[in-house]
């Protein structure tokens, strides 16, 4: 299995009021983010389309995300993950897999996507 050798960092928006929502929106400013570095993690290609539209092309770029047997990740569906110099939005929920001989956690796996054009 290859593992990310660069860092993987987790993303995850602070919160600001907002009248319409008792939870407050979330806020990407830098000053609000907490980063947290994650453990080495497996991260293979996935998926790469591209669509014509009216007034730009669109390329949706994929890549799936798996933590080593046993490790869990502080990571949500709402959180963002640099890696490779790359700013990639998770996809989806975390799937957090039991192991089927030890029971406990035998894996966590998520999608992550980069939309450019």
């Amino acid at each position: 299995m290859w593992f990310a050798e660069e860092g993987v960092v987790r993303i995850r928006a602070g919160r600001k009021p907002d009248r319409g929502n008792p939870g407050g929106i979330l806020d990407w400013s830098p000053g609000a983010v907490d980063r947290a570095e994650l453990p080495p993690l497996n991260i293979q290609p996935r998926v790469q389309t591209e669509t014509t539209e009216e007034d730009r092309s669109p390329v949706v770029t994929g890549w799936r995300v798996q933590a080593d047997h046993g490790v869990d990740l502080d990571v949500t569906a709402e959180d963002r993950i640099e890696w490779g110099g790359l700013l990639l939005e998770v996809e989806g929920e975390i799937a957090r897999w039991p192991d089927p001989v030890e029971g406990g956690l035998d894996h966590v796996e998520f999608n992550v996507v980069r939309v450019t054009g």
